[in-house]
């Protein structure tokens, strides 16, 4: 058998050294197809809920056409714990212990905002003493999701010294909240009226030196981020949202923001004491994943600057006023800016200790709900960036 026989089967007059087998000489379904077009059959790929790219259970399906992501569906409700119906079978003081359970990342914002909603409707004046406290413990969760995000990013794209040293930073964000409340976690340092724990001169001064430390290694880490290539290459134009497309989803946070959407609950509408304190908002307008890394980033440093302010300007006085047990008949809406955008709380009172009706919207929601246009025309590597972008918390959505 010579050269040519061995590669082509004579099926046509192209060049021998590019010829595919035909179906003249073959018989049956091993025919392969020769000069025609093959259409590309669809596939799906199961990604969860359990999986190593996810940090709580979800399921997607994804349609792949080759290496080509056409479409794709979603299935939440593996983490739903019923808490909002709980909320109405624990008394008020009770489900402040609950609610710190919704998040394991943000556990004391959720506390801050259903504090201020009962705390509306009891119609307290929270000292003012009080409202710092919780803004320091808030900008702290902060960095804290800011640099545990990074992390994640970094690992899934493979870059784990950029997730070293962003882990590595953030145990100094766990160490100061420990200092503080007692708690890495969930702190439990909330109550209707005010907190519970109040900050020492000492304890000041310590925190102040290790704001110093996270400071200099945050600054550092966001230049070595700058110029990561690998990192950029696999980012930039990756998991792209339009300004259009952020309003039209109601995207929140820093997802919104990298998108040149300019809103910041803290500034937009400033509850005691953001109104005494001077700060930026970090937008980009890129929209994509390199845009959300470098607002979470430059946020981070934001945040850092925000603790200084609120140690160095915080009142003396009381941290907590007496509150009633009895919450009058009333509705009240709580609103927060949350590490991923906005959090609402909604609480219904019917004179009795417990509510009649708890309604959390998280920011998570609107963030998969914008999957379906970021997860289509993309290619298969590039579903672990986007999930990573939009740093999903499936326990909040579910709740």
């Amino acid at each position: 058998m010579n050269a040519k026989s061995m590669i082509c089967w004579g099926c046509c007059s192209r060049d021998t050294r590019i010829c595919v087998p035909s179906c003249s000489r073959m018989n049956g379904r091993d025919r392969p197809l020769c000069g025609r077009k093959i259409p590309m059959a669809r596939t799906i790929v199961p990604i969860g809920p359990q999986h190593p790219l996810l940090k709580e259970p979800i399921a997607f399906q994804i349609v792949v056409e080759g290496e080509q992501v056409t479409d794709s569906t979603m299935r939440m409700g593996y983490v739903h714990r019923g808490i909002e119906r709980l909320c109405q079978e624990r008394t008020y003081i009770q489900n402040l212990y609950l609610l710190e359970r919704v998040c394991g990342i943000c556990s004391h914002v959720h506390a801050v905002t259903y504090c201020r909603g009962v705390e509306s409707l009891l119609g307290l004046e929270v000292p003012l003493r009080a409202t710092y406290l919780r803004a320091l413990l808030c900008e702290l969760e902060r960095i804290h999701s800011h640099l545990l995000w990074l992390g994640m990013l970094a690992r899934n794209i493979g870059l784990d010294t950029i997730f070293m040293y962003a882990w590595r930073d953030r145990e100094i964000v766990l160490d100061i909240m420990e200092a503080l409340s007692g708690g890495r976690v969930s702190h439990a340092i909330n109550t209707i009226g005010g907190v519970r724990q109040d900050i020492t001169p000492m304890q000041r001064e310590v925190i102040w030196g290790q704001l110093d430390k996270l400071d200099q290694q945050v600054s550092r880490l966001l230049r070595v981020v700058e110029h990561e290539r690998s990192l950029q290459a696999r980012t930039r134009g990756v998991g792209h949202l339009s300004l259009e497309q952020v309003r039209r989803y109601c995207v929140v946070g820093p997802i919104a923001r990298a998108s040149g959407l300019d809103v910041d609950l803290r500034r937009d509408e400033p509850r005691p004491p953001y109104d005494r304190l001077n700060f930026d908002v970090v937008t980009h307008t890129a929209g994509d994943v390199w845009a959300r890394t470098l607002v979470r980033m430059q946020e981070t440093l934001v945040s850092v600057q925000l603790c200084r302010e609120i140690l160095r300007t915080m009142p003396d006085g009381p941290i907590a006023v007496s509150a009633r047990r009895r919450v009058p008949p009333g509705e009240a809406i709580s609103r927060s800016e949350a590490p991923r955008g906005e959090l609402f709380y909604y609480i219904r009172s019917d004179g009795s200790d417990r509510p009649a009706r708890v309604k959390i919207r998280t920011p998570t929601l609107p963030s998969l709900l914008s999957l379906q246009i970021q997860l289509k025309a993309i290619t298969i590597a590039d579903i672990s960036v986007i999930l990573s972008g939009v740093d999903l918390c499936i326990a909040c959505a579910d709740r």
